[in-house]
């Protein structure tokens, strides 16, 4: 599972908070050059960025391991995102509603990659200001993509929209190998 988003919502946080062992994190304080870079609006307390990636894992049960994969969220990191989504099942895109716009490039990647999508409503400060329709229409989301409300520091929750993703890939799957019958009995 790749846990994506743009800069600052929280990659990182959910990929900690859900995982069973202690995350691998590429976390690197910000230097003063990088912040002439990166839009730290609304973000005054980002002190670190990831570089690569985070890894973690958690055991959903005894035969369904998730191996989670955070993408770093500045751009000129962006080419790494094509290694970490292959063989990817789906992705959890985490949004935060106070800066919404930077999300339509990431839900870009993700539909041109045409893995499963579950849109994570981050609540900052457990705020969730607008309704699950409003954001839909805002991003201009079709109803086959889930939207959860989240907060990427709670395990519970964090886990809840995992298992959403993990619920729409297999629902995928099965739907993917389903083809119906032609009447002289071929598979169409």
């Amino acid at each position: 599972m790749v846990v994506a988003g743009a800069f600052g919502v929280g990659k990182t946080t959910f990929v900690g908070a859900s995982s069973d062992i202690t995350p691998l994190t590429t976390e690197e304080v910000m230097t003063a050059p990088s912040e002439s870079v990166d839009d730290l609006g609304g973000l005054p307390d980002k002190r670190t960025t990831t570089v690569a990636m985070d890894f973690g894992r958690l055991d959903l049960d005894d035969d369904l391991v998730l191996y989670l994969f955070g993408t770093p969220g500045q751009y000129r990191f962006w080419f790494m995102w094509d290694q970490l989504v292959l063989g990817a099942v789906g992705a959890v895109v985490l949004v935060d509603t106070r800066r919404l716009i930077d999300s339509f490039p990431v839900l870009d990647y993700f539909e041109r990659a045409g893995l499963p999508v579950v849109v994570g409503v981050n609540g900052f400060d457990g705020q969730f200001p607008y309704s699950e329709a409003q954001i839909r229409e805002a991003l201009a989301l079709g109803p086959d993509k889930p939207i959860v409300q989240c907060d990427a520091r709670d395990r519970r929750s964090a886990t809840r929209t995992l298992v959403t993703l993990v619920e729409l890939a297999l629902a995928g799957r099965a739907t993917a190998g389903t083809a119906s019958a032609t009447p002289d009995g071929a598979r169409g």
